[in-house]
């Protein structure tokens, strides 16, 4: 999902409103309805107090009035004009729609009025104050805000908190002293710069793109924000007349003396992420450990050196292996000896399947960063999931260099190696062999536990194995499958959203065939990536973040898929939840 500036999305709403049967009233209407859909979703209240300004942004406050009015026992609204004279022309239709007179506030003292303070002791407060991309505030909406920063209900603002500028990519309080501090926010077509950095919330984000396309216009930032939407892109329903090939044959080679539980969480997390056939192979002494996490897993003794890491004569036994297997994934707890290290190499060089380094598989390329991007006649698609600290070492750079920037790191890692890049951390980064860039805003501390990335390297694996094999001659079936919104959905957020972004995908691929193939999985490892982080935070808020361990994520995969799909149904993406 695309993150845009605030003329970006504007353009975005005007190419929409050239379409037959749009316009501005729809519009607003259909964002009304999103916020009252979020509020309704993840806030408990029995009454309400909306607080409107006069442009567009008052006009969805006062949509969202309406629907919540049929809903909540007590539905406020503070329209902040002396009359209705005063609205914007479609601010003041919609304010005609009301079932009950606004309080009007035309002067900072009226907020000390008796009825406007009962009004905003309501459990639910509604920031519909200032307009978009609105840089400054006049005397009379900063009242406002500081009456709906002393209210004590739940603060929900409607695309940015008022005060905020949409376009800012530094933390707002470094930059804002007069703007609302949000429990949750509601925004609307494409995520803005201030979404992502702006540090605006610790509770949810959520986007509804309201029938708009924004895939169709460009953006200068050129990354995106991965949700649900990439989820669903990534795992499609599945077929009723399905098998387990369907899902492709992940290969996975991992483990060494005393981390056989790392090659078991990578195996296991890839099954439980929709791969119909899992393979092990890691060192023959631990052959048997590595079986008994699962029945479900397959495994394969390799031969070993004297630590009990895999050997460099296992060369030969995983050329093997290599045939019917769609996914290999190479590294978590391998150790960094020297013939484990120099088989990692080597398999890489001659690996014509999707590989996922993870681990030591990255570290085993330390100083030898060029060797890992696909040798000549080689279509092999690489993802690398390095940490900051074996990042660091790929490059030769520090560890602050790296966290210094980020996404440029990132950039350059996949630009070296021909890879998508999976840069994990706080808000991790996708940087994808196509070119184009995402972060993530789920994921938590709790994640930050050995195990865990094991999970993910599975996780990677059993996404890219449901990726078909490139074929040039049917670009469109390589377009990714969108379910559309529920039918009774239609009406608020479009038939046709879905159904354009998967065009414009198949246009892209047939533009560009090896770029569009390499796009398709990047979305997969962003699908991922997203869906890891997302059953980490079910688990947080489920146990503790101290206590939630590797297994818990994985056993919270289940919510975290019911998640992506109820989002992808009603239209209403989180960028954080």
């Amino acid at each position: 999902m695309r993150v845009l500036t605030t003329d970006e999305v504007q353009e975005a709403e005007q190419q929409a409103l050239l379409r037959p049967g749009m316009s501005q009233p729809a519009l607003i209407q259909r964002a009304g309805h999103a916020v009252t859909q979020f509020c309704l979703s993840r806030f408990k209240f029995r009454s309400v107090c909306v607080i409107c300004g006069t442009g567009r942004n008052g006009a969805r406050g006062l949509v969202a009035a309406y629907s919540l009015g049929q809903i909540a026992e007590n539905v406020s609204v503070i329209v902040l004009a002396k009359e209705v004279g005063e609205l914007e022309a479609d601010t003041s239709a919609f304010c005609a729609h009301l079932n009950w007179e606004p309080i009007w506030i035309s002067a900072e003292s009226d907020f000390q009025a008796a009825h406007v303070q009962q009004a905003l002791r309501a459990d639910l407060i509604i920031d519909a104050i200032a307009d978009n991309g609105q840089l400054s505030l006049g005397a009379l909406q900063k009242t406002a805000v500081e009456a709906v920063n002393d209210a004590f209900g739940t603060i929900v603002s409607i695309d940015v908190p008022s005060g905020v500028d949409p376009d800012a990519a530094l933390p707002f309080h470094q930059t804002e002293h007069d703007a609302v501090f949000a429990h949750g926010i509601i925004t609307f077509v494409a995520p803005k710069p201030a979404h992502i950095f702006g540090e605006l919330t610790s509770g949810p984000i959520a986007l509804s793109e309201i029938g708009v396309q924004p895939v169709l216009v460009s953006n200068k930032s050129e990354l995106q924000v991965i949700t649900g939407q990439e989820v669903g892109m990534a795992f499609p329903s599945r077929s009723p007349d399905a098998h387990k090939r369907t899902f492709g044959h992940v290969l996975v080679i991992a483990g060494s003396a005393g981390k056989a539980g790392a090659a078991a969480l990578a195996g296991m997390a890839a099954l439980r992420t929709g791969a119909g056939l899992v393979t092990i192979a890691c060192p023959k002494s631990i052959q048997a450990t590595v079986a008994g996490f699962a029945p479900e897993l397959t495994t394969e003794g390799l031969p070993e050196t004297e630590t009990g890491s895999i050997g460099s004569s296992a060369g030969d036994v995983i050329d093997k292996l290599m045939p019917g297997k769609d996914v290999v994934v190479l590294g978590p707890g391998l150790s960094q000896h020297d013939q484990t290290a120099q088989l990692v190499r080597s398999l890489a060089r001659r690996c014509a399947l999707p590989l996922v380094l993870d681990a030591d598989g990255i570290n085993a390329f330390a100083g030898f960063a060029g060797e890992i991007k696909p040798a000549g006649g080689t279509e092999g698609f690489r993802v690398l999931t390095p940490h900051p600290g074996e990042a660091a070492r790929l490059l030769g750079i520090s560890t602050k260099e790296i966290q210094s920037d980020r996404t440029g790191i990132a950039r350059r890692i996949a630009s070296v190696t021909g890879s998508c890049v999976v840069l994990k951390g706080r808000r991790t980064l996708v940087a994808g062999a196509s070119g184009e860039t995402w972060i993530n805003m789920s994921g938590n501390p709790a994640l930050a536990k050995g195990g865990s990335g094991d999970v993910l390297s599975g996780m990677i694996g059993a996404a890219l194995a449901r990726q078909p094999a490139h074929s040039s001659s049917s670009q469109e079936a390589m377009a990714p499958e969108l379910p559309a919104p529920r039918s009774w959905m239609h009406e608020i957020y479009g038939t046709d959203s879905m159904e354009k972004v998967r065009k414009h995908r198949a246009q892209q691929l047939q533009s560009n065939a090896a770029k569009g193939a390499a796009f398709l999985k990047d979305v997969s490892v962003a699908g991922a990536v997203y869906l890891h982080g997302m059953a980490g935070d079910m688990a947080r808020d489920e146990l503790h973040e101290n206590t939630v361990i590797a297994r818990d994520v994985m056993d919270n995969l289940s919510e975290a898929f019911h998640e992506c799909d109820l989002q992808m149904e009603r239209g209403l993406f989180y960028l954080q939840k």
